[in-house]
């Protein structure tokens, strides 16, 4: 049986409640980040779906979860307040990030700005050779996925971020990383040491192409 979008028997007070209680279902059962397209599936055709989530926002105000706006869409997040709480439960979780070794998350922050890049391109940022395996691993976890052909000797392929990776971090777009700058100042990647040709801005070019939000 199809299911009724419109609900036009319910008082508009109803019909908004139960259109709320809805899109709170399928964010709460799905897996990844759900866009206004696929929202829009289970509430009337005129709804608005932003107004929708502001109203559940506000409902979870003091909840230890809440929305958050993600790599295009909306999902269910705890708040980061009882991070130290979950920890101590040592109970599973749905984080991907706590399965990363450290040299596997210096190598995804390094994609992640320099985006697209090389493997070759990477040893050169990090001043030694960068490991297939390793990129292999990010890979295989979904963060990362083959970008276009370098125009370099050989045309070796790039690498670029996916969307689970914007997911993961909690990113809504490739503009939330932090400043480049801030990271080299903190030691997390070598002062000017980048790709040749490397831009001045990669978040910010990196989402006007849009090769960083490949699935």
């Amino acid at each position: 049986m199809p299911l009724d979008r419109e609900l036009e028997d319910l008082s508009p007070a109803l019909r908004w409640r139960e259109w709320m209680l809805r899109v709170e279902a399928v964010l709460f059962a799905a897996a990844e980040p759900v866009s206004r397209e696929i929202l829009g599936r289970v509430v009337g055709k005129d709804c608005s779906v932003e107004l929708l989530i502001d109203d559940l926002q506000e409902e979870l105000r003091d909840r230890p979860y809440e929305l958050v706006s993600v790599a295009g869409g909306w999902q269910h997040r705890s708040r980061s307040a009882y991070a130290p709480a979950i920890r101590a439960a040592a109970a599973p979780t749905r984080s991907a990030t706590e399965t990363l070794s450290d040299g596997e998350a210096m190598l995804l922050m390094a994609i992640a700005y320099y985006q697209p890049v090389t493997r070759g391109d990477l040893s050169k940022i990090f001043g030694k050779e960068v490991s297939r395996d390793t990129v292999a691993s990010l890979r295989d976890a979904g963060f990362i996925v083959s970008g276009p052909r370098s125009p370099t000797p050989g045309a070796p392929y790039t690498y670029v971020t996916t969307k689970y990776f914007l997911s993961t971090f909690g990113l809504e777009t490739l503009r939330d990383l932090p400043d480049l700058e801030a990271l080299e100042d903190a030691g997390l990647l070598r002062r000017g040491e980048a790709r040749p040709g490397a831009i001045s801005d990669p978040a910010a070019e990196m989402e006007d192409d849009g090769r960083a939000l490949a699935d």
